[in-house]
């Protein structure tokens, strides 16, 4: 079911708020007359999301919190209802990552991930239910990634965390059915590769320098289709042509797409320079966290990678269908 009252009477929570997706949908929602409540770990990064959404005509209250912290979230959605009376959506997208090879991320860096990812999801589903229910009814969208579906290399933690991310909705949205609570709507969104600063704060610990692996899409994309989630909930909603077109050719192919992008993402996600090993901001926000756009700004150079991954989508896209009757058979 979508929302029980309209975009401009209605209150979203939105947890990573600070920059990326969790901004531009701040903004999106903003625009349309919604209060947002915002959270992330950096304060003053927040402060500047909520004065921009409130030159945009939304109301704005800012909820400084550390996801993997269960009380915290509690707080969270308390205070959302205690300012605007009710929660009517909540959108999980608080996400932090690590790079590197399996067996040599720390363990450490490795359980964090799986902690702001998973459990700040889980945390974020469990606060938020008994609120929708009391609004008597409402939508959660978890922000889970293409890589819910697929996977690629030096990405394990993210990877692992996504995956589960999409489980959890499922099994979430069948026990919500068969509890007589269909009135709540848990949707989740599959993004292919966005520009925003994810790359700069994971930590890194391949030795080089990191970039998203092309085609790349602004986060305002992603925005809009959350916003179209919360109006017309549906189970999945794919962000960007390429992780639709990703997804069908792992479902096609498995084994074929399989290589096919774990051969691409190991060329694509590193550029020329050199790199120390770096914790980025898994664990605390840094001075590096504190800037809020994208890929370094490199706004022409995220085109050029765009426009680079046309032969190699296409010619997966070829194959794909050519060899499906044999990946059907098993082999690998």
């Amino acid at each position: 079911m979508p929302l029980t009252r309209s975009l401009s009477d209605a209150t979203v929570v939105i947890t990573g708020a600070s920059s990326g997706i969790g901004a531009a949908t701040a903004y999106a929602l903003a625009q349309r007359g919604a209060d947002v409540v915002l959270a992330a770990r950096t304060g003053s990064a927040l402060r500047r999301v909520a004065a921009s959404c409130r030159e945009l005509g939304g109301r704005a209250l800012v909820v400084p919190t550390d996801v993997t912290d269960p009380e915290a979230v509690e707080q969270l959605a308390a205070r959302a209802v205690a300012e605007f009376g009710r929660i009517d959506a909540w959108v999980n997208n608080a996400a932090v990552g690590t790079v590197g090879l399996f067996d040599e991320i720390p363990v450490a860096e490795f359980r964090r991930v799986v902690d702001v990812n998973l459990l700040g999801a889980v945390y974020g589903t469990r606060a938020a239910l008994p609120w929708l229910t009391a609004a008597g009814g409402g939508v959660l969208v978890n922000n889970a990634s293409v890589l819910a579906e697929v996977a690629m290399p030096y990405q394990s933690a993210y990877n692992a965390t996504k995956h589960a991310i999409r489980g959890l909705a499922d099994t979430v949205r069948q026990e919500l059915r068969v509890t007589g609570r269909g009135n709540i709507s848990i949707c989740t969104v599959l993004p292919a590769t966005i520009d925003t600063p994810f790359f700069r704060h994971a930590a890194n610990h391949t030795g080089r320098e990191l970039t998203p692996p092309p085609p790349v899409y602004p986060p305002e994309m992603v925005a809009e289709t959350i916003v179209k989630l919360l109006r017309r909930p549906r189970r999945e909603a794919y962000a960007g042509g390429a992780a639709r077109l990703i997804g069908l050719q792992w479902r096609l192919a498995p084994a074929l797409a399989e290589r096919v992008m774990g051969w691409y993402t190991a060329r694509t996600q590193f550029g020329p320079g050199v790199r120390a090993d770096s914790i980025g901001a898994v664990f605390t926000p840094g001075a590096a966290a504190e800037r809020t756009d994208g890929w370094s700004g490199r706004r022409g150079q995220l085109l050029r990678l765009t426009a680079a991954v046309g032969l190699a989508a296409g010619t997966a896209v070829g194959t794909a269908a050519a060899i499906s009757r044999r990946s059907r058979t098993g082999r690998p």
